[in-house]
């Protein structure tokens, strides 16, 4: 069984996104391959499932809410910089942590987007966050 938070879900067409908690690409949720009701699944929503592989790619069948544990990852402490700071350094993410607060963010922004659409913003500020030095491996 693998594990993700429901990205978006589109109630009227009956699908939507998950990203696995382990990273990797997004996995395609059918509202046929839900083991609770459909209106029950929000963006944010902790699920667990199997994982198939469909004619488009990877697919979530089997899939349940998670009833033990957040439904979100508890947020990291971070400490704010100051303006009197001297040495002109700041703080550099994991990817995987700058991976999640991108999709958030973009999710919030704009939850019209497609997972595909996600997955493409998302590499491409990956690329420059590496490029630059704003996250380790």
């Amino acid at each position: 069984m693998s594990t993700g938070k429901v990205l978006r879900f589109d109630h009227v067409r009956g699908y939507g996104f998950i990203a696995p908690s382990d990273g990797g690409d997004d996995i395609f949720l059918h509202a046929n391959d839900l083991l609770v009701e459909k209106n029950l699944i929000v963006p944010g929503t902790f699920m667990e499932f199997d994982v198939e592989e469909g004619e488009r790619g990877l697919k979530a069948s089997a899939a349940r809410i998670v009833s033990s544990g957040p439904s979100v990852p508890p947020a990291v402490p971070r400490v704010a910089a100051h303006a009197d700071d001297s040495d002109g350094l700041c703080d550099v993410l994991p990817v995987g942590e700058l991976t999640q607060e991108v999709t958030e963010t973009l999710l919030r922004v704009e939850p019209t987007l497609t997972g595909a659409q996600i997955i493409r913003i998302r590499s491409e500020l990956i690329r420059i966050a590496e490029k630059y030095g704003w996250v380790e491996n």
